[in-house]
């Protein structure tokens, strides 16, 4: 076998997305200026260039050399070129051409002008396998081309038309120069190729094969029918049969007129059409549906009051707002009066609080005390209004919306309906669910709600719908007004020991394996759980320390290390070191640290705020991934501290100095007036040199005249500071009547010191200077 070896230097055009092998003609669209600079070359240069392709950032090692056969502009203006593949040519330098654009030094990689015997073999046994492909595909014009070609080589390279390579294995085609080796690898995968095809060749004749036999069951099945009705055995009428469920689920006169006209539209449309499943499916909806269905109310407060007692602790306002409820219900009853229906006829009690405190499972309890049925919607990260109002039925795969979907499950018109995390409803181009509830939980509109699937008045007066969120903040101000707000702030460490001996103990016996009374925990052991090992406004951590516990006692009854009853004293060996320290001493041992309190959606928490005084450009830097209103608060007390430093008792400091304001855990956003008095102190002990006292917490917004302005959330910020350790709170004059919020067994266990005047926060807050002395 010989070669022919030239060598000639051309311009390169990269060929980003496909292929041009010899043999080939192509016409390329000249997008890139390098392509247009290498056109104009090879105009200069003999009409001759190199057709190179570009893979993953690299150039192949081989390319095509081509002759340029025409140019041209298209309609739009878009230019192109017409090539003729020649040969392949090495590439072995970059080279200095004449002219822009790159050029390179070749070396002719031309194929042997006589075949040898294997390569005519491998030529005839790859045009057999290509023509069974296309032969397959039904393209009788490209296998009769191929049937022409009788060099082995050039049979090869026409594979670069073909839809079934891949640009790399193209790519790999060009760089193969020896004609045998490009024979066998296109052999192999057009081989893959071969079994792929009869593959798929196999089951659409299986499809086929079971059309026909499901038509043809179909029609026998069409004419069985017919012959019974002509021996008066006719089958179920349908019609008939949706007009017997109308009448047994009794639809309101709306609803009837309806769905009487959908009945008749069924009757005049042909089971083939699609129509016919679409109205069947629609009639379906209807007669499932609870019209005049309802759960008989239990009247009995003193038993609705038992069973919200013994499924949670505390909670007393949610309770008591229950037992109002009934108590309205009940007197109806008794006065002759009738359920409440109609418009301004729903409660919409809203549950706010952190998570963990117990908001979903005591709606399962509020159904339980009325005798009704529960559903929950889950509305945490919707952004479909059409998941609340359903589709229309113009769409295919149409369903009714959430609301209408609890309902039926229910079974009843008058479930309680729990939307839970409705706080975390999204809005996108699909929509704003939190609009579609508007009307939902509207009782002046939800009467004659309207689903977009029905399309017919449905009456939610008679549903008890029971909202859940973690925060207020995040609902929309039209929906939260339709609300009736109930926050649940959290529990004290006396409630949590009493709902972890109560609920949490039992059901962790439960799941890990073991019986009442095989163990058991002292108040002790539940108090340094709770104190050392979980530090949060509810109950889930402490749920999950608990099982810990247990998890490891029971594998230890299981090992006979231990016999029951076990009886917990010491949870440190279950649960290793404490996690949590009182750490206020630590951190405000050192001037300019103040201890602050503050709402998240987690419940209450407590805040360190660092001041600290550097050389450097007159200002204030602030860190800690703070928002707007809490930088103006920081900028509002370093003005105060500054402007009445002689009233503060402190030196005249920073005029030309750089204050630093930190509130550490960076990596969590905070916001909000209420840190105000906590910065002005943590500057006032900087400037002093007077530490904050370690037992004291503080909330507050404060002006530029020193005044202490009220803020929210005072009962979940004084149950944290009761978690950490704080024993006083210094809180706003105008909140001292929200002290009565706070749990009696906290209220005994701290002093509070209600203030107007910043200079009252410091006088109560900073270390006096003969302890410091001291």
């Amino acid at each position: 076998m010989t070669t022919e070896s030239k060598t000639q230097t051309l311009p390169v055009l990269p060929l980003e997305s496909g292929v041009i092998l010899p043999q080939m003609v192509v016409t390329v669209a000249l997008e890139s200026p390098e392509a247009k600079d290498a056109v104009g070359a090879a105009e200069r240069n003999g009409s001759v260039l190199l057709l190179l392709p570009r893979i993953d950032g690299r150039y192949a090692r081989v390319g095509t050399v081509a002759r340029l056969e025409d140019t041209g502009e298209l309609p739009g203006g878009q230019k192109i070129a017409v090539f003729r593949g020649l040969h392949r040519a090495r590439v072995t330098v970059a080279s200095a051409g004449e002219g822009p654009g790159l050029w390179v030094e070749t070396e002719a990689a031309l194929d042997p002008e006589t075949p040898s015997e294997r390569a005519l073999t491998l030529g005839r046994e790859f045009r057999a396998v290509v023509e069974s492909v296309l032969e397959a595909r039904g393209e009788q014009n490209a296998g009769r081309m191929l049937r022409s070609i009788r060099n082995p080589g050039h049979l090869a390279d026409m594979s670069g038309y073909s839809p079934d390579l891949t640009f790399e294995q193209k790519v790999e085609v060009l760089e193969t120069t020896d004609v045998e080796a490009r024979l066998t690898k296109l052999l192999e995968w057009y081989r893959a190729t071969l079994a792929d095809v009869t593959l798929k060749d196999k089951i659409r004749r299986d499809v086929t094969d079971r059309m026909e036999d499901q038509q043809r069951e179909y029609m026998l099945r069409q004419q069985l029918e017919a012959i019974k009705k002509e021996l008066n055995e006719g089958g179920d009428d349908v019609v008939a049969e949706y007009r017997r469920k109308a009448d047994e689920a009794g639809l309101p006169d709306d609803a009837r007129k309806e769905f009487d006209r959908e009945v008749d539209r069924l009757e005049r449309t042909s089971e083939q059409s699609p129509e016919h499943g679409w109205i069947q499916t629609w009639l379906d909806w209807m007669v499932e549906l609870p019209w005049s269905a309802r759960s008989e109310d239990e009247f009995n407060l003193a038993q609705a009051r038992a069973v919200l007692d013994a499924d949670h602790t505390g909670l007393d306002d949610v309770k008591e707002r229950i037992i109002e409820f009934l108590a309205v219900m009940k007197l109806r009853e008794e006065r002759g009066l009738g359920p409440v229906t109609g418009r301004r006829s729903g409660a919409i009690i809203t549950l706010v609080g952190p998570p963990g405190v117990g908001k979903t499972s005591l709606g399962e309890s509020i159904a339980r005390a009325l005798g009704r049925k529960f559903v929950r919607i889950s509305l945490g990260g919707i952004h479909d209004e059409a998941e609340i109002r359903g589709h229309r039925r113009t769409y295919v795969g149409a369903l009714p919306g959430r609301i209408v979907r609890a309902l039926k499950e229910a079974g009843t018109k008058n479930p309680v309906v729990m939307l839970d995390e409705i706080d975390k409803v999204g809005a996108d181009w699909r929509g704003d669910p939190s609009s579609a509830l508007l009307e939902v939980l509207d009782p002046a509109q939800n009467h004659t709600f309207r689903d977009h699937y029905l399309d017919v008045d449905l009456d939610l007066s008679e549903v008890l719908f029971i909202p859940t969120a973690n925060v207020a903040d995040t609902i929309p101000g039209p929906l939260l007004d339709r609300m009736e707000l109930i926050r649940i702030d959290g529990y004290s460490e006396f409630e949590k020991v009493g709902i972890a001996r109560d609920h949490l103990v039992r059901r962790q016996l439960e799941r890990n394996g073991l019986n009442d009374g095989e163990a058991s925990f002292t108040d002790d052991a539940l108090g340094q759980v709770i104190a050392d090992y979980t530090r949060e406004a509810g109950v889930r951590n402490l749920e999950r320390e608990l099982g810990k516990v247990l998890r490891k006692v029971a594998t230890k009854i299981a090992a006979k290390e231990l016999e029951p009853p076990v009886s917990v004293e010491d949870v440190k060996p279950y649960l290793g070191k404490a996690r949590f320290q009182f750490e206020a001493a630590d951190r405000t041992a050192t001037p300019g640290v103040a201890t602050g309190l503050a709402v998240t959606g987690f419940g209450g928490d407590v805040l360190f705020v660092e001041a600290a005084v550097t050389d450097g450009d007159r200002g204030l830097t602030l860190t800690g991934q703070l928002g707007d209103v809490m930088k103006e608060s920081a900028q509002i007390a370093l003005s105060y501290v500054r402007a009445h430093a002689e009233q503060l008792g402190i030196e005249p400091v920073w005029n030309d100095k750089r204050v630093h304001v930190h509130v550490p855990a960076g990596a969590v956003p905070k916001d909000g007036p209420s840190a105000g008095v906590t910065i002005v102190t943590a500057l006032a002990s900087l400037a002093s040199g007077r530490p904050v006292r370690a037992t004291v917490g503080m909330t507050g917004e404060v002006t530029l005249q020193g005044r202490v302005l009220p803020i929210g959330g005072v009962k979940q910020k004084v149950l944290a500071a009761h978690r950490a350790g704080l024993r006083e709170v210094i809180l706003p004059k105008r909140n001292e009547p929200d002290i009565d919020d706070v749990p009696e067994s906290v209220r005994n266990d701290m002093t509070f010191h209600p203030v107007s005047d910043v200079s009252e926060v410091l006088q109560i807050a900073l270390e006096q200077p003969a302890t410091q002395a001291a």
